[in-house]
């Protein structure tokens, strides 16, 4: 298994399949890690490995995972970001996709923010954002499950680092996307298409505004992911909203 490292930050990935870069981060929070794949509601990694050179990673100190780091309290959304375009480098990738699942929806917007003349398009798949009837959903869950497993295995790491990586991390931009402003979202021209979910976490509020202020924003149907001829026809459209968005082959 390949690993990429950067001063004392170990970044886990695997790649499959050729073509244009698609890097793919599936759901699950702070512990998104390549192990939950197929718990996905569909597997990006398969889904597309036909069509782009698609790579996966762990992300930083995801527990169950294998990339290791310091814990970024001062920016976190911006560390992330540091670790997959670090990661992009390491491959030789200038410009590349990106699908993210669950918080992959920050991830997303934080790259659009972050190089913008990177990343050409970008999917956000059942993205979390503020929900105003369960606000603190994402904060709790790094709280209960995330953090104290990862001081299980890092005793270095102090309650009170974790608590203000926490409330940087959901509570310090609150009520909207987490990883950006609402005025970076109005000004942002990367396509992107959003695929709304509505649970304590998935906050379709969040999601249609988003899909709202962006200018270049497209929307999937909501439900999507029940019906399975949907599902099918949902996928298809990510493929056919990607394959629209490449480059054209350089004339030699």
């Amino acid at each position: 298994m390949p690993f990429y490292t950067q001063g004392d930050v170990r970044i886990h990935y695997e790649e499959v399949g050729s073509g244009f870069p698609l890097l793919a981060t599936p759901g699950g929070g702070l512990d998104s890690r390549m192990s939950v794949w197929p718990n996905q509601v569909f597997n990006a990694m398969e889904e597309f490995k036909n069509d782009f050179r698609c790579i996966t990673m762990d992300q930083r100190n995801a527990n169950g995972g294998e990339s290791s780091g310091p814990v970024p309290v001062n920016d976190p959304w911006g560390a992330f970001a540091d670790d997959q375009l670090g990661l992009m480098d390491h491959l030789g990738i200038g410009e590349f996709f990106f699908i993210g699942y669950c918080i992959g929806g920050p991830f997303a917007l934080k790259l659009m923010e972050r190089a913008p003349e990177r990343v050409l398009a970008g999917v956000l798949c059942q993205p979390v954002g503020h929900a105003s009837k369960t606000p603190d959903s994402m904060y709790n869950s790094g709280r209960d499950l995330w953090a104290p497993a990862l001081r299980a295995g890092r005793p270095d790491v102090a309650p009170e680092t974790c608590e203000q990586y926490l409330h940087n991390l959901y509570r310090a931009q609150p009520n909207f996307a987490y990883s950006v402003t609402r005025d970076f979202a109005r000004s942002c021209q990367t396509p992107m298409l959003v695929m709304p979910d509505d649970t304590p976490s998935h906050s379709y509020e969040a999601a249609m505004e988003l899909a709202e202020l962006a200018p270049k924003a497209e929307v999937t149907v909501y439900p999507w992911k029940e019906d399975k001829d949907l599902l099918a026809k949902t996928i298809n459209q990510v493929r056919e909203f990607l394959q629209a968005h490449q480059p054209a082959p350089a004339a030699h």
